[in-house]
């Protein structure tokens, strides 16, 4: 019902759109006014911060097949959402008895290619691919795909499923335009349709780039909002260049800005401490996030230390589907397809949900639905 309702938003929103494919008003072709993209923008944003209590996933599968090896390559064990996801992993794999190893690529682009190059010689009976893009990382994954081992990745490509022109069977993810374009209309809502906007992405991976620009068309709707800058800083070196490019940011902009949006909490990692040395009000500058709900994130949200939502994703859940999808591989069977839908961390619901453990895990009972399809305990 939730992920109907942000469509049908985001369909109210999108229907402004002219045949040149810019946002215009129905009548005088300018941005869509901002009363009109604020009641949307609120509606959306409500609807996003409803959490998921019922599952609406696979309920049905093979039962639980015995004795798999499991690689996962990380591409980076700093990133709170990949950390989340492995948990869910190994969670999942002590209760359907898998034994699972974990390489680390650090976030390096040689690095990469070398740990899946190890991962293969452990002899996998599947791989597991955390973060990263499975286009770039064809070359490495062939080897798996000659010898048979069934693949599935989380956030490897632009949107959920297979990704086609690779081995990789199932990409699980939420839909990152429907996350994306709730972080914008999130920073359009809390702003009444005034924000002055930064765009962090990383233009090397093809998710985090179609997120940049679903938020950054969002933005660009609201006539009274301003899309200041789309900064391309490469996650594996945040913390190398956020301090310097925060720093840089606000010399350039001053008070014009009021909003920074990325693709990933872990911008907001280096931006943050950044803001504090500087004396920067809190209340001048509100940090939100299209993924992934890292712990850093909700403490920051918890202490409203400027950031003011995440679009956190269930973490331990995708961990537990990325388990069952394999098992579903090892049957010969066909993946679920499943996409969970987006959620909006806020001060208003951090207390729900897993918010207390500084985490987004819906209360839909998906752990004891996959012990029943993999006939465990």
């Amino acid at each position: 019902m939730r992920s109907f309702l942000l469509a049908l938003a985001c369909a109210c929103m999108f229907s402004f759109v002219k045949a040149q494919g810019s946002f215009a008003s129905p009548v005088s072709g300018a941005a869509v006014a901002a009363k009109d993209i604020l009641t949307v923008a609120k509606g959306m944003v409500d609807a996003a911060a409803r959490p998921a209590t019922a599952w609406n996933g696979p309920r049905n599968g093979p039962r639980a097949q015995p004795g798999k090896r499991i690689a996962v390559v990380a591409e980076n064990l700093h990133n709170g959402g990949i950390l989340g996801v492995i948990d869910g992993v190994l969670e999942a794999a002590r209760v359907i008895g898998w034994n699972v190893r974990i390489f680390d690529a650090r976030g390096t682009a040689d690095l990469r290619l070398n740990v899946l190059s190890d991962a293969l010689t452990s002899r996998p009976d599947g791989l597991i691919i955390a973060g990263g893009d499975a286009h770039a990382l064809l070359p490495a994954l062939l080897p798996f795909a000659e010898q048979h081992i069934p693949i599935v990745g989380w956030h490897v490509a632009a949107q959920a499923g297979p990704v086609s022109g690779t081995p990789v069977s199932m990409n699980v993810s939420s839909d990152p335009r429907e996350v994306a374009r709730a972080t914008a209309l999130a920073a359009i809502a809390q702003s009444d349709g005034r924000a002055g906007v930064v765009i962090f992405t990383d233009s090397s991976f093809r998710i985090a780039q179609d997120k940049a620009d679903a938020m950054a068309a969002v933005v660009r709707a609201c006539s009274d909002c301003t899309l200041l800058e789309v900064r391309d800083v490469a996650i594996s070196r945040c913390q190398e260049l956020m301090p310097g490019t925060t720093r840089a940011l606000l010399a350039r902009y001053g008070r014009r800005w009021t909003y920074a949006l990325a693709v990933n909490d872990i911008y907001f990692d280096y931006t943050a401490p950044v803001l504090t040395q500087v004396g920067l009000p809190t209340a001048a500058m509100s940090m939100l996030s299209a993924g992934d709900g890292s712990e850093s994130a909700f403490m920051r949200i918890r202490t409203g230390t400027f950031q003011t939502g995440t679009v956190a994703e269930p973490l331990h859940l995708h961990g537990w589907q990325l388990i069952d999808e394999l098992n579903r591989l090892f049957a010969g069977e066909d993946v679920t397809g499943y996409v969970s839908p987006a959620h909006l961390v806020t001060a208003d619901n951090i207390a729900g949900y897993g918010g207390d453990r500084l985490l987004y895990d819906p209360a839909n009972g998906y752990r004891d639905i996959y012990r029943r399809i993999w006939q465990r305990p």
